[in-house]
């Protein structure tokens, strides 16, 4: 609803310009005033076109405020020194807004490009711990924002069948035992499993020999010619998969497909890549084949074979990546930032055999206070326990807030913002930067989620106390002129598709985090100092209100958090 502005204020200059004889810039500089006297938009285009007219900018922005004709959607257009400032009239504009906001507020046209989106593909070697959680996070809730800004998009997640970890606790079924309730009775299959992988990390300290057996598992699995084993190594990560299936599930995370990488082998794909990257010569090989890159900046080469001629996780990825090349136009990965050197790797290889290269997103770890964590030492802070510590702490805080509610409803509202508010801490940071997660900064009712999903609560209140109140049969008032705080909440509304636009275009969700505090801020002031039920301009207010809690929902539902009716 912004970009209305903005292309409002652009059309108007390039008129001007054309009218003056003045060169049109490819770019005409917009932007935001630190301060709302100061206008709406403002333009440096005085200063852009200075130094080719020969002018001063002053003299330019007189001329074109001369020659300037002002869309009806601003009150005023004015100089600002030589800034060209643009005043909009609230009460056209403020209608519009109101008006132009409904349950799809947020999407933007279709297009016509399809991502894949891979993300969290963590090693099904045991449940999904804190480490994990900000990859999942952060390629949910990009996967949300680009389906909003148009995109078709397919979410992935690789699971690694073929590697040693995979091995180990499949050497475990058979030789420690093969019963997963005797690693922990009753617990999900994919805390067995981590338990089972623990085990034997364990017994391969007291007796490295066992590494020759874990490799020719691997040897065996890897030619698929015993199907005994084949069942072992699918019971093991199919056991695992599902328990972190249930996990992301209960973090509202979804994927469309699960790609196994051992297909590639099974299919031959990997065994293509090889001879291709054979053809460029740029392979060599002493005990094992690699790609040499030194020709390409890198020192480091990319092994694609081991020893024994069986592939690698790296080779996989090749071929891996070559799928979702044919499938998709564009391919997106979200990786840790220990994956830097791996992508250098597979960008030169996928050039070399002629396909798409990723767009990563790397993202830095998040850990807790109490330190890092390991799933092969056995010490790390699965997914679902922090959220059952989440939920237990929303919990406690709801039950001195709202004694009054029924264990049920709180139950239900705890979970809300217990999953709301370890979704939000993660998202609200751009991906660069490192979170040690605190409880509670996360579960702030004051500036965390939870303050955005209580004014999403508020407006629902407020708007059950109008019992009369119908968004189908309300109209703005013709006389209502809206007041500051409010303009200030109808300007927020406002930005909400552009910040999508945004997110989409940059691939990345914190500013979608920040733009709902700034709602949330926005609405709460509303709310505790602009009178609504009872007032002269009550239908107008309303709608205000009802369109702010459409918005917040909208927001919400781009980050994976649940918009609560009550709290």
């Amino acid at each position: 609803m912004f970009n209305i502005i903005e292309i409002e204020a652009l059309e108007s200059l390039k008129k001007a310009l054309n009218q003056l004889n003045y060169p049109v810039p490819s770019e005409i500089k917009l932007e935001e005033p630190p301060n709302p006297q100061m206008g709406d938009l403002a333009t440096t285009i005085s200063f852009q076109l200075a130094k080719e007219l020969k002018k001063s900018p002053m003299e330019i922005t007189i001329s074109i405020l001369g020659a300037l004709e002002s869309p009806e959607i601003f009150e005023s257009v004015e100089s600002k020194g030589p800034y060209i400032n643009f005043f909009v009239d609230y009460k056209k504009f403020s209608r519009m807004v109101v008006e132009g906001i409904d349950e799809n507020y947020g999407q933007l046209p279709r297009r016509s490009k399809k991502i894949i989106l891979e993300h969290t593909s963590a090693n099904p070697n045991g449940p999904l711990h804190i480490g994990h959680v900000r990859n999942a996070i952060i390629g949910d809730s990009l996967s949300r924002v680009l389906r909003a800004a148009g995109y078709e998009l397919e979410t992935q997640y690789y699971v690694n069948d073929m590697g040693r970890q995979i091995a180990m606790v499949v050497w475990g079924l058979i030789n420690i035992g093969d019963d997963l309730e005797s690693y922990g009775s009753g617990e999900k299959k994919d805390h067995q499993i981590g338990k089972l992988y623990y085990q034997v990390n364990q017994a391969l300290k007291e007796n490295p020999e066992m590494k020759i057996e874990i490799d020719q598992l691997i040897k065996r699995y890897e030619n698929g010619e015993d199907p005994d084993l084949n069942e072992k190594f699918k019971f093991a990560v199919s056991s695992c998969i599902d328990g972190m299936r249930t996990t992301m599930q209960n973090l509202h995370i979804n994927h469309d497909a699960f790609v196994w990488e051992g297909k590639f082998v099974r299919n031959g794909s990997v065994w293509d890549i090889v001879d291709k990257l054979k053809e460029s010569g740029h392979t060599k090989q002493n005990e094992v084949l690699y790609l040499d890159l030194e020709d390409f900046g890198l020192e480091k080469e990319l092994v694609l074979t081991r020893s024994d001629g069986t592939s690698l996780y790296s080779t996989r990825d090749l071929a891996y990546h070559m799928e979702k090349s044919e499938k998709g136009d564009i391919i997106l990965d979200i990786l840790g930032s220990d994956h830097k050197l791996a992508i250098d790797q597979i960008r030169i290889a996928m050039g070399l055999l002629g396909d798409k290269s990723p767009e990563v997103i790397f993202y830095e770890f998040i850990t807790l206070p109490e330190g890092s964590m390991s799933t092969r030492r056995g010490v790390f802070i699965s997914v679902d326990d922090l959220m059952d510590e989440a939920i237990k702490r929303a919990l406690n805080e709801i039950k001195k807030r709202r004694p009054d509610l029924n264990p049920e409803e709180s139950d239900k509202i705890a979970r809300e913002i217990g999953i709301g508010a370890i979704r939000y801490y993660i998202a609200r940071l751009s991906p660069e930067k490192h979170i040690v997660f605190k409880w509670d900064d996360a579960l702030s009712f004051e500036r965390g989620c939870a303050s955005i999903q209580y004014a999403h609560a508020r407006a629902g209140k407020l708007l059950e106390k109008s019992e009369a109140f119908s968004e189908d049969e309300v109209t703005i008032e013709s006389h209502w002129t809206p007041e500051n705080i409010e303009i200030d909440l109808i300007r927020t509304l406002a930005k909400f598709p552009k910040t999508v636009e945004e997110s989409a275009r940059i691939r990345r969700v914190h500013n979608i985090a920040q733009y709902a505090q700034d709602l949330a801020n926005a609405f709460n002031k509303f709310y505790k100092s602009t009178p609504v039920i009872g007032s002269p301009y009550e239908n107008a207010r309303l709608l205000l209100v009802e369109k702010s809690k459409m918005t917040l929902k909208n927001c919400l539902e781009l980050l994976g958090v649940s918009a609560p009716e009550s709290m």
